[in-house]
């Protein structure tokens, strides 16, 4: 509009080339379709205007293009705006929120934003009238609380102790971090929305938490066919009092696309237009340039919130190995450097609840063909709804095939149950970075819906999913550092099934240091511990005898061992002993010397003292602990062992 660009819609973002092709086909009935949006009236000039439109194709070989433009102008509405959707929270990162609503006739938009309620120190603006209300603030700290009041330049519609949000933590946290999912929320069969809904407040109370750090949304948000009337009555109106606190990261259902085959190819459906998603990596991981699916970090966290029903370009869907999302998903798990890796979208691959995995087309592509994408990079925890029932398998790796083909010796990791509660339910373990080290399945699409359950070749419930129920509730899990904790809480607020995951425990390690110094071991892990010293902290502190020393702790069931051996090394008569900083460079005091663990680097420097001119500076014996760095300049010869 008067050379500004103001929508674009199925093209990538950045700049155009004329050459440049559109991601989707947009086909049959879709052609017809139109699709509507709002155009600030700050865009026009009084008097003439000129509007540009270019439109793509989506190959070199279509047979034909079309185009038609309606431009209706809404004569201004007098009056004060109601609130018609209350606020609710997208696209939320460490130091941003998007922060929409919606008013009953349109007006300019105002968020204001401060650390304490009622003091409000951070303004954003959208002066463009409109009734659908969309403000990014930017600008904030990491991991802080804020209070919020929505509202336009003239008037503040809401501003209440439940309007809050925090920012997500800064990369590095180890602090714990809170996750909620629900699955098929959008509607309340046999009064399961409202009851996992109320155990779902409870449990926050119970522990103190105001809003979990990100709020999952598994899909078939509302019921039957995914209208905006829908979402109102079945999702915002039910749930207004958590979305205006709560991080909202939803991805797409069957009934989100109405079940409709041309919905799903053009995407044109209200869940796209009532949701923003981060599309161009605002949270973190690579851009996908659609909102159909997309990548987020919480902490040491990573995220893929995936489309499973969606149809990319007109051909291919999430489970097509060689489709746009497929390539998207490798592309964004290769630049991936987090600890924990979640992925989520709402076709289960594995089910036996009210959809059978052995039996539905989308399901059995699922696991055939693109599971082992996520599994090869290393991918902890699966969660999907689409069945209206809870089921969870073990830590599993490389199975693909139908219920048939599951057994534990050829496909689980660890046979535990990994409910880490007895020496007989222990912990899974994994390391981090490593490729297939196993994977944990959740269908959690009980939330809202109930249904029934598919016999199988054994019955209820499928070889590989052991830990099922046939109830409603909700999916909850905590990381805190290498430690992950789930559970899935019954609408009776009941406990049905929990698990424990850790990465990079039962570690070994090997300490050189001098004799006469102390020394501090710390456990791989959070929980409990057991020390060969009769120590039960997560850290001691000591000084080990001259020699070899062994020591070890434990958990309190025995799942976990980390083990410490200590070389106390006798120096001679001219040992110099402390940190490596300018006193070293006095000759006489050297002949070995430690570089602790905990150096980054260790410099040997000739400086003024030339080993050629000054031979007198001489290092008899260095020895480097592992994860030390040596960096050797100016001439030194050593004579480099390792042992």
């Amino acid at each position: 509009m008067n050379g500004v660009e103001i929508l674009r819609d199925n093209l990538p973002t950045g700049p155009l080339t004329q050459n440049m092709v559109a991601p989707k086909n947009i086909d049959l009935a879709a052609e017809s379709t139109p699709i509507s949006y709002t155009i600030c009236p700050a865009y026009f000039n009084e008097g003439a205007n000129t509007i540009a439109v270019e439109i793509h194709q989506s190959g070199g070989t279509s047979s034909d293009i079309s185009f038609r433009l309606e431009l209706k102008g809404n004569p201004a509405t007098s009056g004060t705006p109601v609130l018609t959707r209350e606020p609710y929270l997208q696209v939320g990162n460490e130091t941003g929120i998007t922060i929409r609503w919606r008013t009953n006739i349109p007006s300019n938009s105002r968020v204001e934003v401060g650390t304490a309620f009622g003091v409000y120190t951070i303004i954003a603006d959208s002066l463009c009238h409109t009734t659908e209300h969309v403000v990014r603030v930017s600008g904030l700290s990491p991991d802080t609380k804020y209070y919020y009041r929505i509202g336009s330049t003239t008037t503040m519609l809401q501003g209440t102790t439940n309007n809050f949000f925090t920012t997500l933590p800064a990369a590095n946290t180890k602090r714990k971090i809170k996750i909620a999912a629900f699955g098929d929320v959008g509607r309340n069969s046999v009064t399961y929305q409202t009851q996992s809904y109320a155990q779902y407040l409870s449990f926050l109370s119970a522990n103190s938490i105001d809003a979990a750090d990100a709020l999952l949304i598994l899909g078939d948000n509302a019921y039957q066919n995914g209208t905006d009337d829908e979402f109102r009555t079945n999702f915002f109106d039910i749930f207004s009092s958590i979305l205006k606190n709560h991080k909202l990261y939803p991805v797409p259902g069957n009934h989100d696309y109405a079940n409709d085959a041309a919905i799903q190819i053009h995407h044109n459906t209200p869940y796209y237009s009532i949701f923003s998603l981060p599309r161009n990596a605002e949270c973190g991981g690579v851009p996908s340039g659609t909102p159909a699916y997309y990548s987020y970090d919480v902490g040491n966290i990573h995220f893929l919130a995936l489309d499973s029903w969606g149809i990319e370009g007109g051909v291919t869907r999430m489970s097509d190995t060689l489709g746009p999302q497929a390539v998207w998903v490798k592309a964004d798990l290769a630049a991936n450097t987090k600890k924990w890796t979640i992925a989520y979208w709402h076709h289960a691959p594995f089910t036996l609840g009210g959809h059978n995995g052995d039996a539905e087309t989308e399901l059995v592509n699922i696991r055939t063909k693109f599971l082992r994408i996520l599994e090869r990079y290393g991918v902890d925890m699966i969660i999907c709804g689409h069945s209206h029932d809870y089921e969870r398998s073990k830590l599993i790796n490389g199975y693909y095939g139908n219920e048939a083909a599951y057994s534990d010796a050829a496909y689980a990791m660890d046979t535990s149950n990994g409910k880490y509660i007895s020496d007989k339910t222990c912990v899974y373990t994994t390391e981090a970075g490593v490729p297939n080290h196993g994977t944990v399945y959740v269908v959690a699409g009980s939330f809202g819906a109930s249904g029934g359950i598919n016999a199988g070749i054994d019955g209820y419930p499928h070889n590989a999913m052991p830990y099922s129920v046939n109830d409603g509730g909700l999916f909850y899990f905590e990381v805190e550092d290498n430690r992950l904790d789930a559970r899935f809480i019954r609408r009776d607020g009941s406990t049905f099934d929990r698990f424990t995951i850790m990465k990079d425990v039962n570690t070994n390690n090997i300490f050189n240091i001098a004799s006469g110094d102390s020394l501090t071991m710390t456990s791989s892990w959070l929980g409990n511990y057991n020390w060969n010293t009769s120590d039960i902290t997560r850290s001691i502190t000591l000084t080990p005898p001259i020699g070899t020393t062994n020591y070890s702790v434990t958990d309190n069931f025995g799942c976990i061992t980390d083990h410490f051996t200590v070389n106390a090394i006798v120096c001679d008569t001219n040992t110099w002993i402390g940190n490596m900083n300018a006193a070293w460079e006095n000759a006489s005091n050297w002949s070995c010397g430690i570089v602790p663990r905990e150096s980054t680097a260790v410099i040997i420097s000739a400086g003024t003292h030339d080993p050629e001119i000054n031979s007198n500076i001489i290092v008899k014996s260095l020895t480097v602990q592992p994860g030390a760095k040596l960096i050797i300049t100016a001439g030194f010869k050593l004579d480099v062992r390792s042992e």
